[in-house]
């Protein structure tokens, strides 16, 4: 069985990386109780979250989906029925896209329920009893929804520990992506929407990627980034040599073309 280490990044948030594309798994713990935020990836990932929530004697009360992209909807029978929130726009998508993202589960065992139908949408700003109904159990998280790199992608900023899950969004190994539906318009939007969590947290957690203690140069480089693709210049920014970006850059450029036509 793959472990992976378990790396608590501000006090009760422990964030697990995968070995396919750096995808960040959230455990945020109140006690003996954990919400779950984008459990990925591979079986024996999630089996090790397993163990970690058993070593802990935690029980998962509810999870959360950022977007409803399959490596973001993933969900082990283990982890038990708690709901599973996400906005409603994506659980809207979940539904809309289900056989293609049911598609994408490449590696995921089919002999467990499929992670698509247990998606419950929100009914408004607040996730309900996130860490259960006990005494100690109340804990404000700010949820900023918005439409940029998919439709209804939802960050949550946990002001109390200072610390913002940013979902696929402010990475320091991937671009921008305003990809499916392409909308540049709505990815800068997007940027301006988060700002302001940003500028309140101490820790911020991408989708895909690595924790940052300083969030505001998470923000900055996709706006200096996008910035000079709009303008037509030619931008110096390091990820544009990871893995899979230079395609990724290349269709920015082309979005950013047609905007000034």
């Amino acid at each position: 069985m793959t472990s992976r280490p378990a790396v608590e990044i501000a006090p009760g948030v422990v964030v697990m990386t995968s070995s396919k594309y750096a995808t960040t798994t959230t455990i945020v713990r109140r006690d003996r109780s954990v919400l779950l935020v984008d459990p990925a990836w591979t079986t024996s990932e999630l089996d090790g979250i397993v163990d970690w929530l058993a070593a802990h004697e935690c029980t998962v009360t509810a999870g959360f989906a950022t977007h409803a992209h399959h490596d973001h909807m993933l969900w082990h029978p283990a982890f038990g029925d708690a709901p599973r929130w996400a906005s409603a726009t994506s659980a809207q998508k979940a539904v809309e896209w289900h056989d293609e993202l049911t598609a994408m589960l490449d590696d995921y065992p089919p002999d467990w329920p499929n992670p698509l139908d247990g998606i419950r949408a929100l009914a408004g700003d607040r996730i309900p009893a996130p860490f259960g109904d006990g005494p100690s159990a109340d804990e404000p998280i700010e949820l900023v929804v918005h439409d940029g790199h998919a439709p209804g992608h939802t960050a949550l900023l946990l002001p109390e520990r200072g610390v913002l899950l940013a979902g696929d969004m402010l990475s320091d190994i991937e671009l921008p992506l305003p990809f499916n539906p392409d909308d540049l318009p709505a990815y800068l939007d997007a940027l301006d929407r988060l700002a302001p969590v940003v500028r309140r947290s101490r820790v911020l957690v991408p989708g895909h990627g690595h924790p940052t203690e300083n969030p505001l140069a998470r923000l900055d480089a996709d706006r200096h980034y996008l910035a000079a693709v709009i303008a037509g210049r030619d931008p110096d920014d390091a990820r544009r040599g990871l893995s899979g970006m230079a395609d990724a850059h290349a269709k920015v450029v082309a979005m950013a073309a047609a905007l000034r036509d």
